[in-house]
C-alpha cells in the first residue's frame, strides 16, 4: 500500500484562537509521542493569517492514518475544536 500525504488548512475563529492554538500544539505533540506508522507530522503557522495553521503528514499507509484519527489524543481534538474553526480542508494525496 502507498504512502498517504495529508495536508490539513485549519483556519480558526478569531475568538478562539487563544483557546484553539494550545490544542493544536498538543495534538502535534501527543502524535509524535503516541502514534506509529507517521513519517511526517509537521504543524505550520501561515504567515499570512494569524489564526490559520497547517498540518502536513505523511503516514506509511491509510491503515496508520486510520488508527490515528480513533486515538483519544485526536477525538480529543476533534470534540474540543467542535464550532470554533471557521474551516478546516483536508486534502488526502498519494504520491505518483
Amino acid at each position: 500500500m502507498s504512502k498517504i500525504t495529508i495536508v490539513a488548512k485549519i483556519t480558526i475563529k478569531e475568538e478562539f484562537t487563544n483557546e484553539v492554538y494550545p490544542l493544536l500544539v498538543d495534538l502535534h505533540t501527543s502524535t509524535l509521542e503516541n502514534d506509529d506508522g507517521f513519517i511526517q507530522y509537521d504543524l505550520h503557522k501561515d504567515l499570512d493569517n494569524k489564526n490559520s495553521f497547517i498540518f502536513i503528514e505523511t503516514w506509511e499507509n491509510n491503515e496508520f492514518l486510520e488508527i490515528h484519527m480513533k486515538k483519544e489524543h485526536f477525538q480529543l481534538f476533534v470534540k474540543n475544536t467542535e464550532n470554533k474553526l471557521e474551516n478546516l480542508e483536508i486534502t488526502k494525496l498519494e504520491k505518483i
